[in-house]
């Protein structure tokens, strides 16, 4: 994640002739000249910082700018935390992997989950590997074993071209696992 650029005009950067000011409780002043208020800002040691230009008149308000800028970056920290996520993140496979590398690659795809990614888990077929497309299946079986009812199957497995793709991704609820384990018994009605 990149450093987020956060800019406020502060005390003389504020170009509106006149703002609507708060201060440093939160409480409205009212609508003072950008002089009037820079000199209350700093009658009280504090800055004036420009906290809604579009606003009209646009709205400053008195705070120690360092606590302010704080508690913005944090506020901004946190949002992009919630934004995080919901990814498709990819994990090649072949259809003949060592136990060793099989266990590495469930360590990343767990590492994604805990992320709120999917995953799209990708079979790598090359040559003679074709003839026996079954292994694939199988590889991904075992895949899912391995996660149980943690996961649900958005895209079922099908070949495009030598590679063998599916895409699953964790379960955020309790819901969506009784809906995941309904729709697997309706596949096993199905294929009897």
């Amino acid at each position: 994640m990149g450093k987020q650029n956060l800019f406020w005009r502060t005390d003389y950067q504020i170009r509106a002739p006149s703002l609507r000011v708060i201060d440093s409780e939160g409480k409205l002043i009212g609508v003072l000249t950008k002089d009037e208020a820079v000199r209350k800002a700093k009658e009280a040691n504090l800055t004036l910082v420009e906290i809604a230009p579009n606003a009209t008149p646009p709205v400053g308000k008195i705070v120690d700018f360092g606590k302010f800028r704080y508690a913005e970056e944090k506020k901004a920290r946190a949002q992009a935390k919630k934004v995080k996520g919901g990814e498709v993140k990819e994990i090649r496979f072949s259809p003949f992997i060592a136990e060793n590398d099989f266990n590495v690659r469930i360590g990343r795809i767990k590492e994604f989950f805990a992320d709120k990614n999917k995953v799209r888990v990708v079979v790598v077929f090359k040559g003679p590997q074709m003839r026996v497309k079954h292994t694939g299946y199988d590889l991904i079986g075992k895949i899912k074993s391995v996660f149980g009812d943690t996961i649900i199957t958005d895209m079922e497995p099908k070949f495009l071209g030598k590679y063998l793709v599916t895409v699953i991704s964790p379960v955020t609820n309790k819901g969506l696992a009784a809906k995941n384990n309904a729709k697997k018994e309706d596949q096993k009605i199905d294929n009897k």
